[in-house]
């Protein structure tokens, strides 16, 4: 089924992190994890497999950074499609014909309105991204973790035009004291919502950044400022804190599930978690989803 039709009878749950798992199992600190795919392809393909058994209706690609702009850091650029069809084609295998693909694209860390790059170089690389997404078996493409809403426009931009997936964009907010919530570019939830469905994306939402009651907060922003757009919350287990040299996220299963009731009655079509979230997270949202 349509994604599109399949959230207007019910609440999906989406996978959670990918880094924390690649990190779990030997990913060292400056490698790249897209590269996993082609050297490490079992254990990128045990973390989706994780997520289908926790639950999840949609399991996320190993592609975040993906883009030839951001592989050419690694000396990679040249193996983009390459990387990117390859996780589409992993993470199809451990989710079946039955469940969504959702080819990840995050942002390229270059910025338009320094000149750092021009926007037909983000359109090309994002357009080569998720065409390879597709190709490698993906039905959606998810545009995520994004703070300049007009790179987020052209990757939106570039999947709507260049594939036939469902096109979800997420943006990253932080809370400011009156109440309000922006990017770091100064984004609000109601700029986002404007900018992107102009730009042709079929469901938009927030992820990462914050844990769960920061993003139920910006949840309930968003639908003040559009009652109908599908919407995706994407958490993370809670703000990380450095201790004892380690990185902790303090949300446990049980705090992180424990807010699904109140996303759901804000209007949340697809629920899932960022940073730190495990698939015991997923399985917890699960439960409380009467899975």
């Amino acid at each position: 089924m349509n994604i599109l039709d399949e959230i207007k009878t019910r609440v999906l749950l989406c996978d959670g992190a990918w880094g924390t798992l690649l990190q779990q199992k030997g990913l060292q600190p400056g490698e790249c994890p897209e590269l996993w795919n082609l050297t490490r392809r079992d254990d990128v393909l045990d973390i989706a497999r994780s997520y289908i058994e926790a639950g999840a209706d949609i399991i996320e690609t190993n592609s975040f950074g993906g883009s030839r702009i951001k592989l050419s850091q690694y000396g990679l650029d040249d193996k983009a499609s390459l990387i990117n069809e390859t996780a589409a084609s992993i993470s199809r295998e451990a989710a079946g014909p039955d469940r969504h693909v959702a080819g990840s694209i995050g942002p390229t860390g270059k910025i338009l309105m320094t000149g750092d790059i021009t926007a037909d170089e983000l359109y090309e690389a994002f357009s080569e991204q998720a065409t390879a997404l597709e190709k490698g078996g993906a039905d959606i493409i998810i545009i995520e973790t994004m703070s300049d809403a007009e790179e987020a426009a052209i990757a939106v931009k570039a999947a709507k035009e260049n594939t036939h997936c469902t096109v979800i964009a997420t943006m990253t907010f932080n809370p400011a004291p009156d109440g309000t919530y922006y990017t770091i570019m100064g984004v609000t939830p109601a700029d986002m919502i404007r900018i992107l469905r102009e730009a042709g994306a079929d469901i938009i939402g927030s992820n990462c950044g914050n844990g769960t009651e920061v993003l139920t907060g910006v949840a309930r922003a968003i639908r003040e400022a559009d009652r109908e757009v599908p919407l995706i919350i994407q958490p993370n287990a809670g703000v990380p804190q450095l201790i004892d040299g380690k990185t902790i996220f303090p949300e446990s299963p049980e705090i992180m599930s424990s807010f699904v009731p109140e996303l759901v009655s804000i209007g949340v079509n697809i629920i899932g978690g960022c940073c730190g979230t495990t698939p015991e997270h997923i399985k917890a949202m699960a439960r409380k989803l009467g899975r």
